[in-house]
């Protein structure tokens, strides 16, 4: 048994130190890569700690929680709010078709399905407010996307605030990574809404969804709106076919014709909990 010792310390050093560069790195900017090829460490961590000793324990414990909080943001899909991928350099739509406009001391997007409440959420006053342990800011995409839903379709007047504090007490908020995919059906059904979601991938889809009376949840992968994850609404179709969003984080993109396709090619590749696209309406009584 106590050969034992001298190669248990040696292999807990060993898995301290391989690829610790490299792995920081996956950690940050690969959650989905740092599970995979972490998972044969995983193992022998765990087999180093059933030979017994507090130290190995105590490691593997470690281990876990780190695995654990990547496996947190990946179900999320890591939305962080930032400089989208690819930037555009198109116009501004017509003012007929779309505008931001002040009523009753709201900023409302016109030419819609809906006319839809806008909030976006770097606004100074509460971007520093917070979600979680997060900030609204940087992380709370979700609940300002849903805020913009509930307040638009309902009589409810909520603000992404009101939302994130929502969204964290029952259980939505993902730490350092945005929220959990389940945002879009929890939080609608809390308000008297359905978000059923759209699993045919064509621009005919989207369209008939929104001009169903539907507004429409969006989660983005890296491209025009977002270099990592990101909700938006889709709330309109012009007479050419383009699509009118509402980005909480951008009003100028809010502002701006999108060809559907564009929107299909840059939804994020999760399929969780209905993702990528749910159309919001409201529930059958």
């Amino acid at each position: 048994m106590k050969r034992k010792k001298p190669f248990l310390w040696l292999l807990l050093l060993a898995v301290l130190c391989i690829g610790g560069v490299e792995l920081w790195a996956c950690y940050h900017f690969a959650p989905s890569l740092f599970l995979q090829i972490t998972r044969p460490v995983r193992q022998c961590i765990q087999a180093a700690a059933s030979l017994g000793g507090q130290a190995a324990d105590g490691i593997s414990a470690w281990w876990e929680e780190l695995v654990a909080e990547k496996e947190t943001l990946t179900e999320a899909d890591m939305q962080i709010a930032g400089d989208p991928a690819i930037h555009t350099d198109m116009p501004l739509s017509d003012p007929a078709l779309t505008e931001l406009k002040s009523a009753a001391g709201r900023d409302i997007l016109t030419g819609g399905t809906v006319e839809v409440v806008y909030y976006n959420q770097s606004d100074e006053v509460w971007a520093d407010q917070p979600y979680g342990t997060d900030d609204i800011g940087r992380y709370g995409c979700g609940p300002t996307a849903m805020a913009m839903v509930v307040a638009s379709l309902t009589a409810h007047d909520i603000d992404p605030a009101q939302m994130a504090e929502r969204a964290y007490e029952d259980g939505y908020w993902a730490k350092r990574s945005g929220s959990y995919l389940s945002i879009v059906k929890g939080l609608s059904a809390a308000y008297g809404l359905t978000a059923a979601p759209i699993k045919e991938r064509t621009p005919e889809a989207l369209q008939e969804a929104l001009l169903s009376g539907n507004l429409v949840v969006a989660l983005m992968g890296p491209g025009h709106f977002t270099s990592a994850g990101h909700f938006i609404l889709l709330r309109g179709v012009t007479l050419s076919g383009a699509l009118l969003v509402a980005d909480p984080n951008s009003t100028e993109r809010s502002l701006m014709e999108w060809a559907p396709q564009l929107i299909l090619d840059e939804l994020s590749a999760s399929t969780s909990n209905g993702a990528p696209l749910w159309a919001i309406s409201h529930s059958e009584p």
